[in-house]
């Protein structure tokens, strides 16, 4: 199969999503890869490493996309990129299609066969390829939020670990998953109070378990949050169902409830956000301010730390594009289950029922289109 990875072109993303060894594994099995020229530069990666690695450098994303029988990328194309995408091509990549109308479209008027990495799921019910973005995402939340809260950045002024004889910041974080656990253990180790809040018992039994003694878990429910975000310096939003739209927990009317200078930081914003004044920004211009409460809503937040990123992420695609690389889309996803569920659209037919609620267009059950 012939394997293309073009360069990631939202702005400042510069992660690449494969790396060298990645490449080379594909060729040792038998396949060609294409990489666009510079793609990896802004991970580290030079030309040259992808060209000991086997691969063929293009110096077009066009060449790429007319070249390859599968591409992969980390980001879901962007409009530019609609038009490059054909019939029966694979599209390997993070879609999150519920939070794109247009994205959705444009792919539904492609044909193409577009493969989420969100939604390829294992019989545990975990996301084994949004896991390690949740990682880095999770990480990075309290560093940006601890950023954000400086005065000097619009925030109230607050240091997020405090020093003796103050108070440290106070840190609601919403959504108990991987994102919400990362955001916690790292708000905790800065030495912040932290809440944990999920609607699952056994999860937050869990996490009480597991959390450091500067952690608190909470059940969520609507009264608890308007409690918790009245003393709140930072709140984070983490909450994640598969595919589909996030529930908005913290509304406009709600935010009136919070301190003057606090902040968001809404990692959910790619599926649309669980605060309801959130909307996507850019690391370039990343944050924006509503009832005085500072936003930071950046979708692609892992872009910034690209290095580490697309390491991660190659480790846990890889084996899965060698799969579809192998055996072929069908194949593959017939034998696989984990990779059926990431099948979003097929040759213009909707078959992930999240997307399809998500705007009620027609929904076409996966098995129809094997």
């Amino acid at each position: 199969m012939k394997i293309g990875v073009p360069k990631e072109i939202k702005p400042n993303e510069n992660r690449i999503a494969l790396t060298p060894v990645g490449a080379e594994v594909l060729k040792r099995h038998g396949h060609k890869v294409y990489i666009e020229t510079n793609a990896g530069t802004g991970s580290g990666f030079s030309d040259s490493e992808y060209k000991k690695a086997g691969a063929v450098i293009l110096k077009k994303a066009k060449e790429v996309f007319d070249t390859a029988d599968m591409i992969m990328k980390v980001k879901e194309p962007i409009k530019q990129e609609y038009g490059l995408i054909r019939k029966n091509q694979v599209v390997f990549t993070y879609f999150h299609f519920a939070s794109s109308k247009d994205l959705t479209e444009a792919m539904i008027k492609s044909k193409c066969i577009a493969i989420a990495y969100e939604t390829v799921q294992k019989e545990d019910l975990s996301l084994p390829l949004l896991i390690p973005m949740s990682e880095v995402a999770g990480r990075m939340a309290p560093q940006e939020g601890a950023k954000y809260l400086e005065r000097t950045m619009g925030g109230r002024g607050v240091l997020l670990g405090g020093v003796p004889g103050t108070e440290p910041a106070n840190v609601i974080v919403l959504g108990g998953g991987i994102v919400g656990t990362n955001a916690a253990k790292i708000a905790a180790g800065f030495g912040a109070k932290v809440t944990i809040m999920d609607n699952n018992l056994y999860r937050l039994r869990y996490l009480d378990d597991v959390m450091p003694r500067n952690v608190t878990t909470m059940m969520s429910n609507p009264f608890n949050i308007r409690e918790a975000i009245k003393t709140a310096d930072l709140v984070i939003g983490a909450v994640l169902i598969a595919g589909a739209k996030a529930p908005k927990l913290i509304t406009k009317n709600m935010l009136k409830l919070m301190r003057p200078g606090s902040v968001v930081v809404d990692v959910s914003v790619d599926q649309g956000g669980c605060i309801e004044t959130c909307r996507p920004t850019t690391h370039a211009n990343p944050t924006y301010v509503v009832n005085d409460v500072l936003h930071y809503c950046v979708a692609n937040m892992p872009g910034a730390v690209p290095f580490t990123s697309t390491i991660a992420l190659t480790n846990a695609t890889l084996p899965y594009a060698v799969e579809l690389a192998n055996k072929g889309w069908h194949k593959a996803c017939t034998e696989n289950p984990e990779l059926k569920l990431g099948l979003n659209i097929i040759n213009g037919e909707i078959t992930y029922k999240g997307v399809a609620d998500a705007f009620k267009f027609k929904y076409t059950d996966v098995d129809e289109m094997m």
